[in-house]
């Protein structure tokens, strides 16, 4: 594409004050304060002083600067552009907001918490964001290392990954027509180790999605997470919200002793369907092989608390065997994936279940949505001010799936980023004719037919008579 005029004849000047640069904002604000977002955290957040007041609006406006693509509070001055202030309430400055967020405690955290589950549920009503999920819910926890910079910054700290920064505890709840959407997150110090806090964390990630299900739900609840939440509290704590667990396991001497015991004609083939890159072999691998066997999990514990369930094992062909003198090991001519799981095998046989447990690295993709948008800095100095603009990323997450969901077609299973740029950050002019707001978008907008789907379905045009 070439400049159509000679640099001389080119200018440009910031002087329209009805030009705003995510219209998108608007359908998807409305679908926010529709299901109760405002109403809900003044219900339940409960600042003092001064920043306290108008909390509603004020998470409000947070969360419409992620969905805009602000990543610290500076950028947050995206909302005080154009004619931002003729089609919102509440476009606050980033000084005020920074000081909102600083005066957080950890009770407040959780009060904030409490908001964003019961929209949750409100916002699944207005748009199909969990259908399907009385049938199956697959929920994932898993946490990820958000790296910060600099001296200041209250709990950062060298966890397990030797990167420096918070630690943010998700979880996620799939369906099998759903993308993930996110049901609880929790802001943890840097160094804290993964499973801290996971059990109470479970506990109320299942409750959230008990309240996503119709009271009646007969289908699946399945807990998944790699081997860093294989903790007996744990699994007590799904068994207890009835849900099931399918629990990555570490090779101990039981799990190993319980694999060298699956007889030979046990393992069953299974083909990917797309090779998966191994990255110990640094190889691509498209074919293993699976079996189980039963297995009571948490030996240690006291006769009534262990688990009895199925160890299921997947096991690839060792690729750089290790040379030795004699007849190879098994564990030297194979290397094991195991898993241990309640999900009985009439509901999900071997191959299912093995297929249905690698299926949690979704919630990957998830984390690094995040990263990609609101979650690209923690950015103030005080911890409990980083865990509350991580829950009001969450909503704003969460907010940009049922839009994009209510838009249709690829949007429903679009990243945070794409929704972004094709669906909320369109230039528009704001215009007023016969008392009514009216937006001139681009025409040939590319996405226009999506845009219109959402915008619709918030602000129904008058019926005819």
């Amino acid at each position: 594409m070439k400049l159509s005029h000679r640099p001389a004849a080119v200018s440009s000047a910031f002087d329209d004050p009805n030009l705003v640069s995510a219209a998108g904002l608007v359908p998807a604000m409305g679908l926010a304060w529709s299901t109760g977002l405002g109403a809900l955290v003044d219900e339940h957040l409960h600042l003092p002083d001064y920043f306290g007041a108008n909390a509603g609006l004020k998470v409000s406006a947070l969360v419409a600067g992620m969905l805009a693509g602000a990543g610290c509070i500076d950028d947050m001055g995206i909302l005080r552009h154009g004619g931002m202030d003729r089609l919102f309430k509440g476009t606050y400055a980033p000084s005020t907001l920074g000081s909102f967020l600083r005066q957080f405690t950890f009770g407040h955290v959780r009060q904030l918490d409490a908001a964003a589950r019961r929209w949750l549920v409100k916002l699944a009503a207005a748009a199909p964001i969990t259908a399907g999920i009385d049938e199956l819910a697959l929920v994932d926890i898993d946490d990820t290392i958000k790296a910060t910079y600099g001296y200041q910054k209250q709990g950062a700290g060298y966890g397990y990954s030797g990167v420096k920064g918070l630690n943010a505890l998700i979880g996620t709840v799939t369906t099998n027509a759903t993308a993930p959407v996110i049901a609880g997150a929790r802001l943890r110090k840097g160094a804290a180790n993964s499973a801290r806090g996971a059990a109470k964390f479970v506990a109320d990630l299942l409750a959230a999605v008990a309240r996503l299900r119709s009271p009646d739900a007969g289908g699946m609840v399945l807990l998944r997470a790699d081997s860093a939440y294989y903790a007996h509290s744990v699994a007590a704590a799904a068994a207890r919200a009835g849900a099931r667990v399918s629990l990555t396991v570490r090779m101990d001497p039981a799990v190993k002793k319980a694999i060298a015991a699956i007889p030979a004609h046990a393992w069953e083939k299974i083909k990917y369907t797309n090779a998966i890159f191994d990255e110990e072999s640094g190889k691509w691998v498209s074919d293993a092989e699976v079996a189980e066997t039963v297995f009571t999990a948490f030996t240690s514990k006291k006769k009534a608390e262990r688990i009895t369930g199925r160890l299921v094992v997947r096991r690839i062909p060792e690729l750089n065997p290790k040379a030795g003198e004699g007849q190879p090991t098994l564990f030297e001519t194979h290397r094991f994936h195991a898993f241990f799981t309640t999900v009985k095998p009439a509901v999900l046989d071997t191959v299912a279940a093995d297929k249905t447990h690698r299926a949690h690295a979704v919630i990957e993709q998830v984390h690094s949505d995040l990263k990609n948008g609101a979650l690209g800095s923690l950015p103030s100095g005080k911890f409990n001010a980083n865990a509350a603009w991580l829950g009001a990323a969450v909503m704003a997450f969460n907010l940009s799936r049922a839009a994009g969901t209510l838009a249709g077609t690829k949007f429903a299973k679009a990243t945070t980023a794409t929704i972004r740029d094709k669906l909320i950050n369109i230039a528009s002019r704001v215009a007023s004719s016969a008392r009514r707001i009216v937006l001139h978008l681009p025409s040939n907008w590319p996405w226009k037919t999506p845009w219109e789907k959402l915008f619709d379905t918030i602000y129904p045009p008058p019926k005819t008579t």
